[in-house]
Order: structure tokens, then C-alpha cells, then sequence
């Protein structure tokens, strides 16, 4: 029979391989739950369940809920936890495994903070996803959200489509373990209308693409490679735009406009 010191290393060492760190502040809880405002009509969709402390708040808030929770050293109590509720579901396997439901539906979790990107990966590219409300790290909802005054790759990309938002900050006290870092709540929301057709989406990708993967260091160098001088000058004028600008620092606004000026017909 294992001891009780053995059974405890080896759920520890469950955690850091999951990058598990359970919420335990109930204001943090409360502030999570807030930051989703699932709809009660909605279906929601809570990636890395745990042992149910946002599932229950969450359930009361929407009209079904399916808890994800890969770690089989907290399913059992997870799925207690999902039993006393009529409109929840516990399912014990990776939620990047699984298929997007056909309807439309919410994501919302203190996701396990070493798969963070593939968890927004994944969400990005569900056809139905409404909202995604997730608990990463700060650093990371930060970046993502434009925080720094600096922009990513990934967020020019989508913006058309999606809005990047830092909603809410969680210090690392308010998780069990404690982690090194403190956490932010990043909410990624799908625009009812994308800010440009859809025809258009393929042609503003490939732009930004080249404007992050460019030589110079600049936004202005990257595309004088392929838009010609005199109309990307315009543009960069029109759009008030320093050609000496880097790259991370247009906005995700200034990247619709260039689009548009350089792409006009």
C-alpha cells in the first residue's frame, strides 16, 4: 500500500508535469467567472477542470456546461463534482483532441500554462467559438493583448476577426502551488462582423506575414519589397506611420488601414 508521502510525490510530480496550479482564492474565482459572463443560453466549454472550483460557479451561469480534465489524479473528484450538477458534463480526455461542437459555444479555463499556445490554437480555429475567457500567464496575456504598447504576430493576424483583450490580473498567491509568475486573465472574443470581407483575409495575412518576416527591422522595409515605393510612402504617410517604425509597434488598426490603402483597386 502506498504511503501517504509517496502518493503526495506523486501527484506533485502529476502537477508539474500538467503544469497544474489550482486556483484557490475565492475573489480570484469570482473574478474569472466574471471575466467569462457566459450567457444562459450558452454552451460552455472549461479546458482544465481540475477538481471543479470554476466549474460550479460557471455551471449556475449557462445552460451546459462540459468540464475537460485530462489528469486522471483529479478526475474522480471532478467527476463528483460534475454528478451534482444537471448541466454538466465531465469528460476525462485532452480537450486538444477533441472536436469543436457544431453550435456556437464559449471556452473558459485556468488552462495548463505550458499549453497555452495550442489551447488558443485551437480555439482561433474552432469555426463555433463565441468567446475564449483563459487564465494564462501575464506575460503572456500581455503580449497578446497589446499591453506593452508592442503587438505579436499571431494578434495582427486575427484581428480582423478577433478582439485580444486583457481583462483582470491573479497574483500568483491565489493559485495552489504557487507558481513563480502571477497570471492574467485573456479574453479572446470573435467579432460579430470581421473587420474585412472575407474574400480580403487571405491577401491581409500574406501582408502581415511578410511585414513580421521582413529584413530591416522595420515595418516600411519589410513591404518595400513587395509594394512599390511610391505607393507604400502614401500609405505609410496616410496612416501616420514613421517608416522607421518596428514592426511590433503598428497597431493592429494601422495594419487594417495600410491593407486597405495598399490594396485598393
Amino acid at each position: 500500500m502506498a504511503s501517504r508521502h509517496t502518493r503526495a510525490t506523486e501527484r506533485d510530480r502529476s502537477r508539474r508535469v500538467l503544469s497544474q496550479n489550482f486556483l484557490a482564492d475565492p475573489a480570484a474565482i469570482a473574478r474569472l467567472v466574471d471575466a467569462a459572463r457566459p450567457g444562459p443560453d450558452r454552451l460552455l466549454l472549461e479546458v482544465g477542470a481540475g477538481r471543479g472550483q470554476l466549474t460550479r460557479p460557471l455551471a449556475a451561469l449557462c445552460r451546459h456546461l462540459t468540464a475537460y480534465e485530462v489528469d486522471p489524479a483529479t478526475g474522480a473528484e471532478l467527476a463528483r463534482v460534475c454528478a451534482a450538477l444537471p448541466n454538466v458534463t465531465h469528460r476525462q480526455v485532452d480537450f486538444l483532441t477533441v472536436t469543436p461542437p457544431p453550435e456556437e459555444f464559449d471556452v473558459v479555463g485556468n488552462i495548463p500554462w505550458s499549453l497555452t499556445s495550442a489551447v488558443v490554437r485551437w480555439c482561433l480555429a474552432a469555426p463555433g467559438l463565441r468567446v475564449a475567457t483563459l487564465l494564462t500567464q501575464l506575460e503572456y496575456a500581455r503580449r497578446r493583448s497589446g499591453d506593452y504598447g508592442r503587438w505579436t504576430r499571431l494578434t495582427v493576424l486575427t484581428w480582423p476577426e478577433f478582439g485580444w483583450r486583457l481583462a483582470g490580473r491573479v497574483p500568483r498567491t491565489a493559485f495552489r502551488p504557487v507558481p513563480r509568475v502571477d497570471a492574467g486573465i485573456l479574453r479572446v472574443q470573435r467579432r460579430p462582423e470581421p473587420l474585412l470581407a472575407a474574400s480580403a483575409l487571405p491577401a491581409y495575412r500574406r501582408m502581415v506575414e511578410i511585414g513580421f518576416d521582413g529584413v530591416g527591422g522595420s515595418l516600411a522595409a519589410s513591404l518595400a519589397r513587395h509594394y512599390p515605393r511610391a505607393r507604400l510612402s502614401a500609405a505609410l504617410r496616410a496612416t501616420r506611420l514613421d517608416p522607421a517604425t518596428p514592426v511590433g509597434h503598428v497597431w493592429p488598426e494601422q495594419w487594417l488601414v495600410l491593407f486597405r490603402l495598399l490594396h485598393a483597386r
